[in-house]
């Protein structure tokens, strides 16, 4: 969330750049923020003032007992005191809480670099890498691909899961997993370390990496507990560090994640009916930096590079498109996507998303950095997939299919398949 004391000195400065978003819906709360802000305010200083009240009153009966002055009327005026404190002191409490609600409802400033666009059809191409594919045959796609070659099967696990789920078999699983293994030991080679997280969050963690009220429609509760299977691991290992002040010698901290992620992907995109490229369940492999807030923007670039060399290593198509205003989440003060290239769809599709959400996630979970003996402040975190497995298989079963209907596998990812070098029709169980 944003620091309150930012929008107090520079309240316009705010407003201008919330407004280039084009959603009257945030730039209302800042205006609601003032308000409660104004009346917090008013009724601290009240409080203070009946504290001030209460102080002299006593120091006053304490003198006139020396005196031996009659002390029934301070004495009354004294026990009328706590009833207005009490009322005083719930207002501000009630304020505080109000005012820490609509704080954590306002999006993130948008560094200054983010194009203006009305919504993901205006986000901006940076570079373009690879030559995209252009068979001299018909493709399939992937979902009659997969069917035929007996490599998974989405009709069965439709019957037991419904939409949104697969059954992956023999080598197309494992070729699932050689992705997970390369993308693991390639990130922990530039010295991430690899960190396999819970599945589930508690709420109060799950609001500080995001806002819930936005995103819980996705997610997936865990009836009558307070907990949530999470959306990624990018959320549990940035919440880890919550309340936590890390020593700036100890920064930057460089996470690669491993799990299994749950989505309930409703709304205008809506789950694939049959297929992996928008799915209920997936593995994914994220980047996780916590750095000194002066280092955060060379770190995004970083986490940028990282997977751009994994797709050149994969031999996959993509683009680099810098998000619009319109597309920006309220986390990220700017956010890349990489776009692999899908020949059988002829265009490019959103593979990772690398976001520097500058102070926004660490101070709504109070992670703070600092030196011994020296002042504390809000560091910054950011995130990037490294990858998400089942839509770069999609991605290699349709850049990497040959014509007989069988699938060629990327060279790197040879060693992790015991040297197979094709994916062959197998025989359905």
């Amino acid at each position: 969330m944003l620091d309150i004391n930012l929008i107090r000195e520079k309240p316009d400065m705010v407003k201008e750049n919330l407004a280039r978003r084009k959603d009257p819906e945030k730039l209302a709360l800042v205006d609601g923020l003032f308000k409660k802000d104004a009346e917090w305010r008013d009724s601290k200083y009240k409080l203070q003032l009946l504290q001030q009240e209460r102080n002299k009153i006593t120091r006053e009966i304490a003198a006139m007992k020396k005196e031996g002055k009659d002390i029934k009327d301070k004495v009354k005026e004294m026990q009328e005191l706590p009833d207005k404190v009490k009322v005083e002191e719930e207002r501000v409490a009630t304020l505080k809480a109000e005012i820490d609600v609509l704080l954590k409802r306002i999006p993130n400033l948008m560094h200054e670099s983010v194009p203006y666009g009305k919504d993901d059809s205006e986000n901006q191409e940076i570079r373009k890498e690879g030559a995209p594919r252009a068979p001299d045959f018909q493709l399939k796609n992937h979902v009659q691909l997969i069917e035929d070659l007996g490599a998974g099967d989405f009709e069965r696990a439709t019957k037991i899961a419904g939409h949104g789920f697969y059954f992956l078999k023999g080598d197309l699983a494992f070729l699932n997993q050689s992705l997970l293994r390369f993308t693991i030991d390639f990130m922990a080679a530039r010295g991430y370390l690899f960190t396999e997280p819970p599945l589930m969050m508690e709420r109060k963690p799950y609001e500080g990496v995001t806002d819930l009220s936005d995103f819980e429609n996705v997610m997936y509760k865990i009836e009558g507990e307070d907990r949530y299977m999470i959306a990624t691991s990018e959320h549990p290992l940035v919440a880890q560090y919550m309340d936590e002040t890390i020593d700036e010698t100890e920064l930057p901290i460089k996470l690669v994640g491993y799990s299994m992620c749950f989505r309930k992907e409703v709304g205008s995109r809506g789950i694939d009916t049959k297929g992996l490229f928008r799915t209920h369940q997936f593995n994914k492999v994220e980047q996780i930096i916590l750095c000194r807030p002066e280092d955060s923007w060379r770190l995004h670039e970083e986490i940028l590079a990282n997977s751009e060399d994994l797709f050149k290593a994969l031999e996959l198509p993509y683009r680099i498109v810098n998000i619009c205003t319109g597309d920006l989440g309220i986390v990220a003060a700017k956010k890349y996507d990489l776009e692999v290239w899908m020949p059988r769809q002829n265009g490019y599709k959103e593979a990772c998303s690398a976001s520097n959400c500058t102070d926004y996630q660490a101070r709504r979970l109070n992670i703070k950095c600092g030196k011994e003996g020296g002042d504390k402040r809000v560091l910054h975190t950011l995130n990037n997939t490294a990858i998400a497995t089942s839509r770069v298989l999609v991605a290699i079963l349709e850049n990497y299919q040959n014509q007989d209907g069988t699938v060629t596998i990327p060279k790197v990812l040879r060693p992790y398949m015991g040297g197979k070098t094709v994916i062959l029709h197998m025989k359905k169980p």
